[in-house]
């Protein structure tokens, strides 16, 4: 590959030659040339810059001077057409972002020309001259800040693009693991000798010499640290490159993976409020049907659905806090998933009928009446997220000066996904109570959760108002 530089300040370039980059040009695997643009200048004053037409400070740098440098660097002065994909790159405040994923596609190249401008830039013709005469034109920032000329810019781009080159990093794996790399996660946290320092001792997995776990343990860090520290990478990651390891992992940070191979999103589990009315009876008549058995006939599913789940119900819901409790999933799009938490009144309330109230012996006793997510968000940890959100606001609710002890539902018994769902976060089953929705007697199976086993998370804010 060839690189060209083009700066009124060459030995500004001079860093180039050590380290890596400066390995890779005496080892010929990059053809690097730092040129002076005083050079193509033609009166005694070397003259690079004008003053700008339409007044203003600073000056400009002068197009002409530019043509005559450039036409000689990109090879255009013999009339022919050089081979190859050139790329001219002018460092700019104004210009795109430079990114891992534009230098990965800089380093396919042929020929790349960094011109350097000084002052208030370059007459703008010279990125519109090229560009009409075939050259791929990029401008591109480092970033939202101002530097005195793009010299600093060029460093980046060199030493960002000669790394990939083949031979130029002695271990190619380092170019998958780091920051932005091909994984697309920001890199996990690296320690070495001495394990002891300033009070503070080396992982301990790091020494156990069992690679596996190793691997593990670096890849957890490195998506707790992208989905902490940058958001905005997570929601580009392929899903077909996470395991269910990593999915829970980026689901403890609010991150969850949508059936259909779609990227992950964020979700957010917040306090149901009043302005959610219609948009959870929406999601309620979306969902409550997906969890009724295949021999309920659809118009008492709707006839339930309509007694109970309408927008009149879920602002009742929300009006009286001291009864229910609703927790929303929210997604980019909306509520994808939704708990109605039912709280006991007194101490020693019955939970509500006499066959759920053998099974259930422990007081006070607050049930989890309703717990949906969306079907693309069925399986992503939605659903786990809401319970765990839901158990912890339960055990934060006093009821006569005591803590709720047990959390308790009821699923359809043909329902073992739900089952296996709720086992998983600590309920256990404790009988079957009948249910009847419209027509049909259904059998649900009793499950219920002792708070006092179930370690606490930090619980949603209580509803505003």
């Amino acid at each position: 590959m060839r690189i060209d530089v083009v700066t009124i300040f060459p030995g500004y370039l001079d860093a180039l030659d050590l380290s890596l980059v400066g390995k890779a040009r005496r080892d010929g695997l990059l053809d690097l040339r730092v040129h002076d643009l005083r050079d193509w200048t033609t009166d005694r004053h070397r003259t690079v810059d004008d003053t700008p037409f339409g007044g203003g400070a600073g000056m400009v740098m002068r197009p002409d001077v530019w043509g005559r440098a450039l036409d000689d660097v990109l090879g255009r002065t013999g009339g022919g057409d050089p081979a190859g994909r050139q790329v001219l790159l002018v460092p700019t405040p104004s210009g795109e972002r430079l990114t891992q994923r534009t230098v990965e596609d800089l380093a396919t190249v042929d020929q790349l020309v960094l011109a350097c401008g000084r002052y208030e830039g370059i007459d703008a013709r010279v990125a519109e001259h090229y560009a009409d005469a075939g050259v791929e034109v990029r401008e591109f920032s480092l970033g939202d800040y101002v530097l005195n000329g793009g010299e600093v810019a060029a460093l980046v781009v060199v030493e960002a693009v000669a790394r990939l080159l083949p031979g130029v990093v002695g271990n190619p794996q380092s170019l998958v693991e780091e920051s932005h790399g091909a994984a697309g996660l920001l890199e996990y946290p690296v320690y070495t000798k001495p394990p002891a320092w300033a009070g503070r001792e080396v992982p301990e997995i790091l020494l156990s010499g069992h690679h596996g776990n190793i691997a593990r343990w670096r890849r957890d860090l490195a998506l707790e640290r992208t989905a902490e520290r940058r958001p905005d990478m997570v929601g580009t990651l392929d899903p077909a490159d996470l395991d269910r390891r990593d999915r829970a992992v980026l689901a403890r940070h609010g991150w969850f993976v949508p059936a259909g191979g779609a990227a992950p999103v964020r979700v957010v589990v917040r306090p149901g409020r009043p302005e959610d009315a219609a948009g959870l009876a929406d999601l309620a008549a979306a969902t409550f049907p997906l969890a009724c058995p295949p021999h309920m006939a659809e118009e008492d599913v709707a006839a339930f659905v309509a007694a109970h789940l309408g927008p009149e119900h879920f602002a009742a819901y929300l009006a009286e806090e001291e009864r229910y409790r609703v927790l929303v999933a929210e997604g980019p799009a909306g509520p994808v998933g939704y708990t109605l938490l039912v709280l006991p009144l007194t101490a020693q309330e019955s939970p509500y009928a006499e066959d759920v109230a053998a099974l259930v012996v422990a007081r006070p006793a607050a049930e989890l009446s309703k717990c949906y997510v969306l079907p693309e968000f069925q399986g992503s940890g939605v659903a786990g997220a809401l319970l765990d959100a839901t158990t912890t606001q339960a055990a934060a609710h006093l009821v006569e000066d005591e803590p709720v002890a047990t959390v308790w539902l009821g699923t359809n018994r043909a329902n073992r996904r739900a089952q296996r769902r709720y086992a998983r976060h600590g309920f256990v089953t404790l009988g079957t109570r009948r249910f009847r929705v419209g027509e049909s007697l259904e059998e649900d199976v009793v499950m219920a959760v002792t708070l006092a086993d179930v370690p606490q998370t930090t619980p949603p804010p209580a509803p505003a108002g």
